[in-house]
C-alpha cells in the first residue's frame, strides 16, 4: 500500500488527507496544534502533533511515505513565520524524506505582475514582498530535489471565502483605482489535482498553477454577489488595502495543468458560489 504524509492538515491538508484515503492510500497527517489533531481524531487516518520547524521533531517519526505534502500554513503569519514553516519546514521533510516526491503547496502570490496580464508557469515570478521571496526560497529548494510545486490560487470553498465574507460584513469595496483580478481555487477541485501530480509520471522539478478557468476581477465577484444575494453593491471609492503577500494583479492560467487531464468540479467564482459556498453560509 502506497504511504502518504500530509504535512499540515488544516483546512486544505484535510482534505487531501481524506481524499487519498478514499483512494486507498495509507494517510499520515501532521499538525502543529494539538487543539487541530484533537478534532481529527475520528478520522481513519492518524493526526500527530508535528512542528515542521522543528529538525529533530521530524527526524524523530520512524515512519516512511511514497509522497509527502507540505500543505501547512502560517495563518496569514509574518515573514519569520514564513520562514519556519516554509522554508525550515521543507528543508527538513526534505532532508529527513529522502527518496520520497514532495509536493509544496505554494501560492499564485509569487507572480509579481501588476497591469492584468495572463501568467503562466514559465512567466517570471519575482515577488517584491518579503513573504513572497520566502516562499520562491522554499519553492527552489523542492525543485532543486526534484519535487514538485503547485501554485495555488486563493482557496475557497465549503464555510471559508474571504470575498463572501467581505461582502456580507459591509467591509467590501469598489475601488475603480485599485481593481484587480481574483484568481481562485475551489478546495476540493485543489485536493484532486493534487491527486493527479502525485499519479502521474511527471518529469522532475515541474511547476503548476492550480487555479479555476476564469479569474474574475473583484468588482465583478461583488456586483455577481449583489445580484445573487439581492442585497447593496459595496461603496465605490478609493481602497487603501495593502495585502501581506503584495499588490499585483494578474491573470493565472492554469492550461498546464488542465494538460494533466484535470478538469475543474467549480470551473468560476459562479460556479463555486451556487454549488458550494452560499450553501454551506445558509445563502
Amino acid at each position: 500500500m502506497r504511504r502518504v504524509l500530509i504535512a499540515g492538515c488544516g483546512y486544505f491538508g484535510t482534505a487531501l488527507a481524506d481524499l487519498f484515503q478514499e483512494a486507498g492510500w495509507a494517510v499520515e497527517g501532521w499538525t502543529r496544534s494539538p487543539a487541530s489533531s484533537a478534532q481529527l481524531l475520528r478520522k481513519p487516518y492518524p493526526v500527530i502533533n508535528v512542528d515542521l520547524s522543528q529538525r529533530q521533531e521530524v527526524n524523530s517519526r520512524p515512519e516512511n511515505f511514497d509522497v509527502v505534502i507540505h500543505s501547512a500554513s502560517t495563518r496569514g503569519g509574518n515573514a519569520e513565520d514564513y520562514r519556519q514553516v516554509y522554508l525550515a519546514g521543507v528543508r527538513n521533510l526534505l532532508d529527513r524524506f529522502l527518496g520520497a516526491t514532495l509536493l509544496f503547496t505554494s501560492s499564485t502570490s509569487v507572480y509579481a505582475q501588476s497591469g492584468g496580464e495572463w501568467v503562466t508557469e514559465e512567466s517570471t515570478a519575482h515577488p517584491r514582498h518579503e513573504t513572497g521571496q520566502i516562499l520562491r526560497e522554499a519553492e527552489q529548494l523542492v525543485l532543486d530535489r526534484g519535487g514538485i510545486v503547485a501554485r495555488l490560487g486563493g482557496i475557497h470553498g465549503p464555510a471559508r471565502s474571504a470575498i463572501l465574507k467581505r461582502f456580507l460584513a459591509g467591509e467590501a469595496t469598489i475601488a475603480p483605482d485599485n481593481d484587480r483580478f481574483a484568481n481562485q481555487i475551489h478546495r476540493d477541485d485543489a485536493a484532486h489535482a493534487f491527486a493527479i501530480l502525485v499519479e502521474r509520471q511527471f518529469a522532475p522539478a515541474q511547476i503548476f498553477n492550480v487555479v479555476d478557468d476564469h479569474p474574475q476581477l473583484q468588482s465583478e465577484c461583488y456586483r455577481w454577489l449583489a445580484e445573487r444575494l439581492g442585497r447593496p453593491l459595496p461603496a465605490i471609492g478609493r481602497s487603501w488595502d495593502q495585502r501581506k503577500r503584495g499588490n499585483s494583479n494578474k491573470r493565472v492560467s492554469n492550461a498546464k495543468l488542465r494538460g494533466t487531464g484535470w478538469v475543474p468540479q467549480y470551473p468560476s467564482f459562479a460556479d463555486a458560489m451556487e454549488k458550494s459556498i452560499l450553501p454551506s453560509f445558509g445563502l
